[in-house]
């Protein structure tokens, strides 16, 4: 099954080191990486900045698309009003399909400001139990995912982060 996420982590640099403990389970066979994307945002930038890393070159292509969507469109919108609103509604249409909705949307642009990080994941056969023993401890919150609400509950427990 293929797994989109989104973590938060409460300061620029932790999603970085999240990636570097993702690309060692992957290594060891813990799993996939289908695609995944790091943002950064340094407090007092304007904007975060978003490295996107292609991992599947077959299925990257379509992801990449939407990092692009994630890491310009959804930030360039004001955080709150109207705009908030119209803006965010766009963007849905715009990821219909993926397993992100509008809800979505809505709380990864609130959550993730200044002073903080995201890694953008999506991927397949991950081994939770050994994954998520490489991730307990870091300071981070499960923002969005495509799961059911059980299994989002037994990732929450394996990995941390409610």
């Amino acid at each position: 099954m293929t797994t989109f996420t989104v973590w938060k982590f409460d300061d620029p640099d932790g999603a970085a080191q999240a990636e570097t403990a993702l690309r060692s389970g992957a290594d060891d066979g813990l799993v996939t990486i289908v695609d995944h994307a790091v943002m950064s945002w340094p407090e007092g930038a304007d904007q975060p900045v978003l490295h996107h890393h292609h991992d599947s070159p077959k299925r990257g292509a379509a992801w990449g698309a939407l990092w692009g969507i994630l890491g310009g469109a959804l930030f360039a919108i004001p955080v709150a009003g109207l705009a908030l609103g119209a803006g965010i509604g766009a963007l849905a249409k715009a990821t219909a399909g993926t397993g992100i909705t509008k809800e979505d949307l809505e709380r990864i642009r609130t959550e993730v400001g200044p002073g903080s990080s995201a890694l953008f994941l999506v991927t397949e056969n991950a081994d939770m139990d050994r994954l998520g023993e490489r991730f307990r401890g870091r300071d981070s919150r499960l923002v969005s995912t495509n799961l059911t609400e059980a299994e989002r509950a037994t990732l929450l427990e394996t990995f941390g982060g409610g």
